[in-house]
């Protein structure tokens, strides 16, 4: 199984600076109060919080199974993730389109924005579910454990890809004065674990 320990490990990177919500979060706050602004946020981040704990969970299983995890337990684990991402992408996006726009210039844009993206990602991680439950796990030969490496290569790709994609607008959503409001919020304060892979 020493083939695809690299590989594993490359997924595990793929989400190390990742652009999901909850990991941009850095709970600093800010002395300036603007009611409507935090009333907004606290709205917000009520409705996802949830969500934000289901997707570090996912982002840990991933990262954690990775480290070791023999074929079969990287898929499994993984579609699970996957599955659970996509959801908690989808369910944040909503909660999104729910709270309104943020009483701030471009406040609109902003929101749009973030909730397009947050259901572009939705959608990808539901397509890696797919591409992760393709892979053959019964196959131990060599030529067998080289295909999946080379399919969980491509999957590490692609979660690449939908990191970079979701940089932009989700990092305007948590920037400025919006950013600073959601940062003062307990409820999206999410403890992020994150587990060093084992050395090959």
């Amino acid at each position: 199984m020493e083939g695809t320990n690299p590989v594993n490990k490359k997924l595990a990177a793929a989400l190390s600076g990742g652009a999901v919500l909850v990991l941009a979060l850095s709970g600093c706050t800010s002395d300036d109060n603007d009611n409507e602004l935090d009333d907004w946020a606290s709205s917000l981040c009520g409705q996802i919080q949830p969500q934000l704990e289901k997707s570090v969970k996912a982002q840990h299983t991933i990262v954690s199974t990775a480290a070791d995890g023999k074929p079969a337990e990287i898929q499994k684990a993984d579609s699970e993730a996957f599955q659970a991402i996509s959801e908690a992408d989808k369910a944040i996006a909503s909660a999104l389109d729910k709270a309104g726009p943020p009483p701030v210039d471009d406040g609109e844009k902003i929101q749009q924005d973030a909730i397009k993206d947050l259901n572009a990602a939705s959608k990808s991680y539901a397509d890696l579910k797919k591409k992760i439950d393709g892979l053959d796990t019964d196959d131990d030969s060599p030529e067998g454990l080289k295909a999946f490496s080379e399919g969980l290569s491509e999957i590490a790709d692609d979660l690449g890809e939908i990191q970079k994609n979701g940089d932009g607008a989700m990092k305007d959503l948590l920037a400025g004065d919006v950013g600073e409001a959601i940062g003062k919020q307990e409820d999206c304060r999410v403890e992020t674990p994150t587990p060093s892979p084992a050395a090959s």
